[in-house]
C-alpha cells in the first residue's frame, strides 16, 4: 500500500482490550467505574486540601497537583476508549491520536516530577526540620511545579511534532486501548531512527534524573531517621513517608513491569492488557492510599464530607 503523507487521510485503529463483541458491556462498565471513582477520589483529596487550612503545606500542594494530574491523565485515554465501544467504532483520527499522545505525554512527565518533589519534601522535612519552613517556601513550591510543567510541555510537543515528519499507511492497527508514542512510531513506514532516538534519550534523562532524586532522598531519609534513639519518632517519620514510597513502587513498578512485559512477550495485545496496570491503577489507587493511611487527611475528608450526609 502507499504511503500517504496527508494527515487528513490517515486513520488509526484502536483494537482495544478484546475484540470479542460479548465483553464490550463488561469492559465499558469496568472501565467506567474505574474512571468515576478515580475522579471523584481524586476530586475529595483536592476539595479537602483546599478547604483545610491545617493542610495548606507543601507536602499537601504537591498532593494537590498529584491528583490533579492523575485526573487529567486518566482523562485522555478512558473516556476516549468508552466512546468507541459505544460508536462500535475503533477509529481515530490522525489529529486525535496525536492530540492524546500530547497530553498524556504532558501528564506522564509531570508525574515524574511530582514524585521527585515529594520525595525531596520528606527529605527536607526529615533530615532538616528547624529549615523546613525556610527551605520549602512558597516560592520554591511553585517554581518547582512551574519547571516541572514547562519541561513537560516542551518534551510534548517536541515529541509530538516530530511525528509530523513521519509517513504512515492508512488503516493502521494500534494494540492498545489508547495512542501510545512509541506504538505509533512502530507503524510509521518512514524512517524513525530520530523518533527513537529522541523517545528513549528523554525517557532515560527525565526518568533517570527522577529515580536517583528519590533514591538519594530515601537513602538519606533512612541514615537520618536509624540514627535517631526515639522509636517513637523513628515510626513517625517512616509512617509520614508511607504513602509516597507506595505511590512511587505502583507508579515506577507497574511502568518497569508493563516494559519487560513488552520485550519478553511476542503478543501486543497482552502488553496493552498489561499497560492498564501504569495508566488506570495507580491513578485510582492513590486517594485511598493517601486517605486511609493520613490521620491528617482522613479528618478533612471528614470535615468536607459530613455536612453533605
Amino acid at each position: 500500500m502507499e504511503s500517504k503523507n496527508q494527515t487528513d487521510t490517515v486513520e488509526f485503529i484502536l483494537l482495544g482490550l478484546s475484540e470479542d463483541p460479548e465483553l464490550q458491556n463488561t469492559i465499558f462498565g469496568l472501565f467506567l467505574s474505574m474512571y468515576l471513582v478515580t475522579v471523584l477520589g481524586n476530586l475529595l483529596i483536592i476539595l479537602a486540601i483546599m478547604s483545610d487550612s491545617h493542610l495548606h503545606t507543601p507536602m499537601y500542594f504537591f498532593l494537590c497537583n498529584l491528583s490533579f494530574t492523575d485526573i487529567s491523565f486518566i482523562s485522555t485515554t478512558i473516556p476516549r476508549m468508552m466512546v468507541n465501544i459505544q460508536r462500535q467504532s475503533k477509529t481515530i483520527s490522525y489529529t486525535g491520536c496525536l492530540t492524546q499522545v500530547c497530553f498524556a505525554l504532558v501528564f506522564v512527565g509531570l508525574e515524574n516530577f511530582l514524585l521527585a518533589a515529594m520525595a525531596y519534601d520528606r527529605y527536607v522535612a526529615i533530615c532538616h526540620p528547624l529549615r523546613y519552613t525556610v527551605i520549602m517556601n512558597p516560592r520554591l513550591c511553585v517554581l518547582l511545579i512551574l519547571f516541572s510543567f514547562s519541561i513537560s510541555i516542551m518534551d510534548a510537543l517536541l515529541q509530538s511534532l516530530m511525528v509530523l515528519r513521519l509517513s504512515f499507511r492508512t488503516d493502521l492497527e494500534i494494540p492498545h486501548f489508547f495512542c501510545e508514542l512509541a506504538q505509533i512510531i512502530n507503524l510509521a513506514c518512514s524512517d524513525t531512527l530520530i523518533n527513537n532516538i529522541w523517545l528513549y534519550f528523554v525517557t532515560s534523562i527525565v526518568g533517570g534524573i527522577t529515580i536517583l532524586g528519590i533514591i538519594y532522598s530515601y537513602i538519606k531519609i533512612f541514615s537520618s531517621v536509624l540514627r535517631m534513639s526515639s522509636s517513637g519518632g523513628k515510626y513517625k517519620d517512616f509512617s509520614t513517608c508511607g504513602s509516597h514510597l507506595y505511590v512511587v513502587s505502583l507508579f515506577y513498578g507497574t511502568g518497569f513491569g508493563v516494559y519487560i512485559s513488552s520485550a519478553v512477550t511476542d503478543s501486543p495485545r497482552k502488553t496493552g492488557v498489561a499497560s492498564v496496570m501504569y495508566t488506570v491503577v495507580p491513578p485510582m489507587i492513590n486517594p485511598f492510599n493517601y486517605s486511609l493511611r493520613n490521620r491528617d487527611m482522613k479528618a478533612a475528608l471528614k470535615k468536607l464530607i459530613t455536612p453533605l450526609l
